[in-house]
């Protein structure tokens, strides 16, 4: 399956560097393929330690990793919910996507103008949410004026409906994300989820720092995690800079250079891992001595769907599935060994994969 997690922010703040070691960065890194879809989408591996472990056991020729999207977004300036700037191209981007980085600016340098003369990354965040904000007001208005024609018919369903939308217009109005509206019973989700707002996707925020801030921090960073504290948000530290340099490295060198700065992994890697887990993904495996494969499905997918993303007739003929668990097999070394060990489960269609499984699908068709 296809997520894709939007890049977006202020000009100047570091945005597209980040994004050009995420699309640079796979040149040389063997079982992990990075790659450009077209000029602004980039395609990067999710950083998973239990791959290695598996290609260990099954030593199979080929690998195949899950994946995540990233999509450039312009940056975006005060006014673009009017069309200034790129406006309304930005913002039909953000539509698209699944789930959003914010990249916020939390370092000094005089040779790089800040969009609005100052840093302030509560100041930059507000900016980016308020333009968000009037774009789904926009989307309101057309949903209300809808709703208010067809709400003279008398149908008390759709009197709901104009309800709705006319509690969440009082409530971006003052300033709230939609994600923060609450929403009651299978009919209020469906008008949310209909609508695609653009406040009403998951979000965390990307602090991009001089490398020398990196392990000790700044107020800047500080600042963005009261935004974030308050909006039970994510916040990821990373040095741009430093990213294009790790990128432009032989994948040998990586690990040396990250341990000469103090680090065990890069921040682009923190990026990848976090936005996965913001879009409430899990990883489960097929493996064998032809290939390891790593694949995505919700948290919450059952059996039958998660045999569905393998193939299609899996689902649709599913019988049963034949799971075992990574940390069984990493600790006992091969199939065989968890299977004598009566540690192979067999599950019906009820059964919620978990992260980590190792799935064989029985199924007629």
């Amino acid at each position: 399956m296809g997520f894709t997690c939007g890049i977006v922010g202020l000009p100047n703040v570091g945005k597209s560097t980040l994004f050009n070691a995420i699309t640079a960065a796979g040149a040389d890194v063997a079982n992990y393929p990075f790659c450009t879809i077209d000029p602004n989408v980039g395609v990067v591996a999710v950083p998973d330690k239990r791959i290695d472990r598996l290609v260990e056991i099954f030593q199979p020729p080929k690998i195949v990793p899950t994946t995540l999207e990233f999509l450039d977004i312009a940056g975006l300036v005060k006014g673009a919910s009017q069309g200034e700037g790129l406006g309304n191209q930005f913002l039909s981007h953000i539509r698209t996507v699944d789930a959003i980085a914010h990249v916020v600016r939390c370092f000094d340098d005089e040779n790089i103008i800040h969009v609005d003369g100052k840093i302030d990354p509560k100041n930059d965040i507000e900016v980016i949410e308020t333009e968000l904000i009037l774009k789904d007001l926009e989307t309101l208005e057309k949903k209300v004026a809808d709703a208010d024609k067809r709400s003279r018919t008398g149908d008390k369903k759709i009197k709901s409906e104009l309800e709705f939308y006319n509690l969440l217009k009082a409530h971006l109005s003052s300033g709230r994300l939609a994600r923060y509206h609450e929403v009651h019973g299978e009919d209020e989700r469906f008008w949310m989820r209909d609508m695609h707002l653009l406040t009403n996707k998951p979000v965390m925020y990307v602090c991009n720092v001089h490398e020398a801030e990196l392990k000790t921090g700044n107020a800047y960073i500080d600042a963005v995690r009261a935004v974030a504290a308050k909006e039970d948000a994510r916040v990821v530290v990373v040095s741009a800079a430093v990213e294009a340099e790790i990128a432009e490295l032989p994948a040998a060198e990586r690990s040396d250079f990250l341990a000469s700065l103090g680090l065990q992994e890069s921040g682009l890697s923190q990026v990848v891992r976090e936005g996965y887990d913001l879009l409430k993904l899990l990883t489960f495996f097929t493996a064998g001595p032809k290939e390891v494969h790593a694949w995505t499905v919700r948290k919450g997918s059952t059996a039958p769907q998660a045999a569905g993303e393998i193939h299609s007739d899996f689902e649709q003929g599913f019988i049963r599935a034949e799971i075992i668990k990574f940390s069984d097999l990493d600790r006992l070394g091969s199939e065989l060994a968890v299977k004598e060990a009566g540690l192979m489960h067999i599950e019906g269609r009820e059964y919620c994969i978990e992260d980590g499984d190792l799935l064989v699908v029985r199924f007629n068709v």
